[in-house]
């Protein structure tokens, strides 16, 4: 009941927009308004994602006369007045299409803020409030946005402390793998999961939330965008007892490491502190089980799940240099042996995350023998204000006259808007800039239509997202 609730449009907005159909001046035939992160923004730019697949997921369904009676019901009892007109010239005159336009910047472009990222035109006269009223939906494009801007900072983060710590192919090599995502579990919904998921893979390669592959897959034409490797939890090592662990570890490597086992890679991630980790490192894994995991051909991944990471992933390094040795790399850092890793999956967040490598630095060891899982820390702990999103009306059409509108608060000016009709622009030393339409004077605008009454007009591919900037 609830899946087909919210499958009606018109019921995913806030319920003020009700009313907002008779506050515009008598005259008024069209509205623009504009998307943005605007100044202040916690990241000072943004990496826009995710309007496509909103577009897909929602402004392609159809309204129909269900969905406005529906509706007219609930809002009613609400206490909201309701447009019934208009909604249904929307079902009669337009086929249930929404009549706007809508222009964004290239999906995966990294934009500074405070420039416009998307602007909706309404295109029926009669209808002009109908693009205010898709506010709520359309700005819920924070989210993939600011998933994908964390997820990229990260990704900067880690590939300056590559640079740093790891020669060049080995650098180029690990990076695409070096930050999963742990966060299906943590997010809000599995929708969350699958859009903030696919947002973190237009930075990286590994992930373990399985709706992001799917909303990939559906929305933006990638058949597998991303991928992962066998992995212990803790109940399947303390299912065989304390006394067990040792078989539970040796299981690991014979199901799992080493090509022709049940994994392609031969690589699995095993968590080793269901007990103590130092024993298990040093006297399980660094003796017992040596012989087995060097003879397999395959790589076991040591995950801690306790304890200050910064320290537990430095110990972890010694122990593992120490007992299966090590060698030093062109930039005079130590790679363990190619049959153990180590994957950090506790308390990573942007600031931690740079902490353990920097440790890891300090100690004498490569960036390259550590990975990152995040899971709270980057599909849940965000919100709009993160990246200070907002959708604001920009220009409006009244009696037939074009008419710039803003908002300039003296309490906040940072909540200042943009009037006029918008464009994106490269100014003349290649940097991004946002201009008035009117003077373009042949500069290219970056805004391309993207969605116009109701048809897609243009489909990109991951592909083509990731190779952007």
């Amino acid at each position: 009941m609830m899946n087909a609730i919210l499958r009606n449009p018109l019921l995913l907005t806030d319920s003020y927009k009700f009313s907002h159909f008779c506050q515009y001046p008598a005259g008024t035939t069209q509205l623009t308004s504009y998307v943005e992160a605007r100044a202040g923004a916690a990241h000072g730019q943004v990496r826009w994602f995710g309007l496509q697949g909103l577009i897909k997921h929602r402004l392609l369904e159809r309204l129909t006369r269900d969905h406005v009676a529906e509706t007219a019901e609930i809002a009613a009892a609400h206490g909201e007045p309701f447009n019934r007109e208009g909604f249904e010239r929307i079902v009669a005159v337009h086929g249930g299409r929404w009549p706007v336009r809508i222009q964004a910047a290239p999906e995966g472009m990294i934009v500074p803020a405070g420039n416009v990222l998307a602007q909706v035109t309404t295109s029926d006269p009669a209808l002009p409030w109908v693009g205010s009223f898709l506010e709520t939906l359309l700005l819920q494009v924070w989210y993939p946005t600011t998933v994908c801007t964390l997820s990229h900072a990260v990704r900067e983060s880690i590939r300056a402390r590559l640079a740093r710590t790891a020669d060049a192919a080995a650098a180029e090599q690990h990076l695409p793998f070096s930050l999963h995502d742990f966060g299906c579990r943590g997010a809000s919904s599995m929708e969350s999961a699958a859009i903030g998921g696919a947002a973190h893979l237009v930075n990286f390669l590994g992930t373990d939330t399985v709706p992001a592959l799917a909303w990939l897959r559906a929305y933006y034409g990638e058949a597998m965008a991303g991928f992962s490797i066998p992995a212990a939890e803790h109940s399947t090592i303390t299912a065989w007892g304390k006394d067990g662990e040792e078989a539970a570890y040796r299981n690991m490597v014979r199901q799992f490491a080493g090509p022709g086992k049940r994994t392609p890679l031969g690589i699995v991630a095993v968590v080793s502190d269901s007990y103590d980790l130092a024993r298990a490192v040093g006297e399980l894994w660094g003796r017992k089980l040596k012989q087995d995991v060097i003879e397999s051909g395959g790589r076991i991944v040591v995950r801690p799940d306790s304890g200050s990471p910064a320290e537990v992933v430095v110990a972890t390094l010694r122990q593992l240099a120490g007992a299966f040795g090590s060698s030093v790399n062109g930039k005079g850092y130590h790679v363990l042996h190619p049959a153990v890793r180590v994957v950090q999956g506790d308390g990573m967040t942007e600031r931690t995350i740079p902490v353990v490598l920097d440790a890891v630095a300090a100690a004498g060891f490569s960036a390259e023998n550590v990975v990152f899982g995040m899971g709270g820390g980057l599909l849940q702990q965000v919100n709009r204000d993160t990246e200070r999103f907002a959708m604001k009306a920009s220009a409006a059409v009244v009696e037939g006259a074009a008419r710039e509108i803003s908002k300039q608060p003296l309490t906040d000016m940072t909540k200042a808007s943009k009037a006029g009709r918008l464009a994106l622009v490269r100014d003349d030393r290649g940097a991004l800039a946002t201009v008035p339409e009117s003077s373009l004077a042949g500069r290219a605008n970056l805004l391309r239509d993207v969605y116009a009454d109701g048809d897609l007009v243009l489909d990109e591919t991951l592909a083509a997202i990731r190779a952007r900037s």
